[in-house]
């Protein structure tokens, strides 16, 4: 039977049965009775004892523990929080030739975000391209293509804004969630390292970069002795599939722990959208958004790279999201199989009378 800590009006009147059975004639329950205050301020002090008691228990086991102690209990198991990163890209400077645009120049976009150039570069045929990186790490600093970014103090023969070239900026991540910490922990404590196992490969993949949610590991599948694990990026990327810079940190993390004579790959899958045409009746828009958020959530647990996905399952789960309408799925009207490195995506959704 779990322990159900008393409150506060419970200690008060232990305190003050207490008290009668000991004092005969005692009267702790009058208004203005000392022998009362003395008692409520006991009951008072043991009641915040017992609160830190059940904080404390709270901390002592890794699925409950908070902050700073889930962080202590993840370094206690060597798997530390993965660490926020700082929007990277090339922009391009206008201005006069021969000007020299010097390092650490600092650029503003419109949302806040600030950026410094990583290096000095002249400017030669009106046009200069040079990397930045955000001032400060998070998904923030992240800016599209053709983006403009205004310099905070613009050297004289410059143009006032730069702009973002055509592979934007990006690789800019917030620091880890507690939820996402806890589950490698605890993930790391119920599947033990094996010298390279597919488990293994799975949590350096996890830990490689705080984008990646999903991963799947398949051996000698390019050549003999070679791992190749395929990554998702599911809730950093529109359609899933991980970023070449996810990828190349990934399999940087998993070459500096990996065993020796292993020859690890790092593969995004290919995005192929599972597009649905289904006719409900009756056709609210609340059982649309039902049976939408039940099949992006199937998309999003279940299907691997190279599977098959089966109408039965499909029927199955808009079925249940459907409640007391009836439903049929027009399209696709048959099993989808997907190439090796083939992965389902939510597509478009289209609905028929």
């Amino acid at each position: 039977m779990p322990f159900e800590r008393p409150s506060l009006s419970e200690l008060q009147e232990r305190i003050r049965a207490d008290i009668r059975a000991r004092l005969p004639g005692a009267q702790p329950e009058l208004r203005r009775s000392l022998l009362g205050v003395l008692a409520d301020i006991e009951a008072g002090g043991i009641h915040g004892l017992y609160g830190y008691l059940d904080f404390l228990a709270t901390q002592l086991f890794p699925d409950t523990a908070e902050s700073e102690y889930l962080q202590r209990w993840a370094r206690i198991w060597r798997v530390p929080a993965v660490d926020p990163t700082a929007a990277t890209g090339d922009v391009t400077f206008a201005g006069n030739d021969d000007v020299v645009i010097p390092k650490d120049t600092r650029l503003q976009a419109k949302s806040g975000a600030e950026y410094l150039t990583d290096e000095a570069v002249t400017i030669v045929g009106g046009t200069a391209t040079v990397s930045v990186t955000a001032a400060e790490t998070g998904e923030d600093g992240n800016q599209d293509a053709g983006t403009e970014l205004e310099l905070v103090s613009s050297p004289s023969g410059v143009e006032g804004t730069a702009t973002v070239d055509a592979e934007g900026l990006t690789g800019g991540t917030d620091p880890e969630t507690e939820e996402r910490l806890r589950e490698r922990l605890l993930a790391r404590i119920q599947r033990p390292p094996h010298g390279g196992s597919k488990d293994d490969y799975i949590q350096w993949a996890l830990e490689g970069h705080p984008d990646v949610t999903r991963a799947w590991v398949y051996p000698n599948e390019l050549e003999n002795g070679s791992v190749t694990t395929r990554i998702m990026t599911d809730e950093a990327t529109a359609d899933g599939t991980p970023t070449t810079e996810v990828v190349d940190a990934v399999l940087a993390y998993i070459e500096s722990v990996r065993p020796v004579a292993s020859v690890p790959y790092v593969i995004a899958p290919v995005a192929v959208p599972l597009d649905l045409e289904i006719t409900i009746v009756p056709d609210t828009q609340t059982v649309r958004d039902r049976i939408e958020l039940a099949v992006r959530d199937y998309l999003r647990r279940e299907p691997e790279p190279g599977t098959t996905i089966y109408l039965s399952q499909l029927n199955g789960i808009i079925y249940v999201a459907a409640g007391e309408s009836r439903h049929t799925l027009v399209s696709p009207a048959a099993d989808i199989t997907h190439q090796t490195n083939e992965i389902a995506t939510p597509g478009v959704f289209t609905w028929t009378a």
